[in-house]
């Protein structure tokens, strides 16, 4: 049959929260409370404690998948993270880690990187792969993200991102599984839009170990809250002409490849954003608010934000038996991307 299905998922989420009235009080009063909830759409989300590393949390959640479906880690081929590159150690390779975290000793791995729409991206790596190569029957994809560590809320520029939060996921597919079907994926990226948004300091442009002697210790006072917009009027005047119609876009190709149109959507799997826009999307859709979860219990956690769709909307019954599910994502640099899953037994 040479189909490919998810045979299940896992997360981690850290104890620790924070409130809208946290996030309000660390703005200094730029933001209410009131607002960060209606506006920002954000109730609480999940924060790292001491022992949440991103790569740590990876592990955590492909642990949890692992006892989820009942697989045997050896049966694992391919092990695909997604995670996020703000991590415990700069150069060491994540996927390679949670391998042997979680015993997968017959597995090799990899990192992939696409900011926000990475497990969008990977679900299409994973199909591509387990069809092309006869070796790969089972892959994981999975990752850690606490890039919230790096938002300063002083800072107005990047209060889109203030519901960055922190937590993990994983997903399992296997070929000729006979459910949870990945059909079509289609992802645009622009280039233009590839260092408008970014950390400052850190990389070879900015070591931070050159910086002056008072900017560096002001930098330590105040944590590594570096993730700004470097060019915000290009980006929201460039956003403004293209990031609707790249979505609309993606959505419509993957759906096309899949043989289906808007009409045929039962599910809509989308990362966090504000409030308004979120409503403006199934709007546009033709979706009611059922037929999506909005994750305002959870803020933002980039990539991660596609396996607690899936969970949520299993829970709420929202994800049913022969639903085609639609997950969309974008991210920062810029991409967008939709991938499409009939989830269920194939009929």
């Amino acid at each position: 049959m040479n189909d490919v299905g998810i045979l299940g998922y896992g997360f981690y989420l850290p104890e620790s929260c924070m409130s809208a009235a946290d996030i309000a009080a660390a703005t200094g009063g730029t933001w209410s409370e009131q607002a960060v909830r209606d506006k920002l759409g954000i109730v609480r989300k999940s924060i790292p404690g001491p022992a949440d590393g991103t790569q740590e949390m990876g592990a955590r959640a492909a642990l949890d998948a692992i006892a989820r479906t009942g697989i045997d880690p050896l049966e694992i081929d391919l092990i695909l993270c997604m995670g996020e590159e703000w991590k415990e150690y700069p150069l060491t390779t994540s996927a390679i880690y949670i391998q042997e975290r979680i015993g997968a000793h017959r597995a090799w791995g990899i990192d992939i990187q696409q900011r926000c729409n990475t497990s969008v991206a990977a679900i299409k790596i994973a199909k591509d792969m387990l069809i092309a190569d006869p070796d790969i029957a089972t892959v994981m994809i999975v990752g850690g993200y606490r890039n919230g560590d790096l938002i300063d809320f002083r800072d107005s520029a990047v209060s889109f991102m203030f519901d960055l939060a922190a937590g993990a996921g994983a997903l399992l597919l296997r070929r000729d599984l006979g459910r949870n079907r990945v059909l079509g994926s289609h992802i645009i990226t622009d280039g233009s839009l590839a260092r408008d948004v970014g950390v400052w300091y850190g990389g070879c442009e900015h070591p931070i170990e050159t910086l002056p002697e008072a900017e560096l210790a002001a930098l330590r006072a105040r944590g590594n809250l570096s993730l700004r917009v470097f060019e915000p009027e290009h980006m929201k005047t460039r956003l403004n002409e293209v990031s609707m119609p790249n979505w609309l876009a993606c959505i419509d190709k993957a759906l096309e490849k899949s043989g289906a149109t808007r009409a045929d959507i039962d599910f809509l799997n989308v990362l966090h954003f504000k409030r308004s826009m979120h409503a403006s999307l199934l709007e546009t859709l033709g979706l009611r608010t059922e037929q999506s979860v909005y994750l305002e219990n959870y803020g933002h956690l980039g990539q991660v934000d596609l396996m607690l769709s899936i969970h949520e909307g299993l829970q709420q019954g929202r994800l049913k038996d022969g639903d085609l599910m639609v997950a969309i994502a974008a991210g920062i640099g810029y991409v967008w991307g939709a991938t499409v899953i009939r989830w269920g037994p194939i009929a």
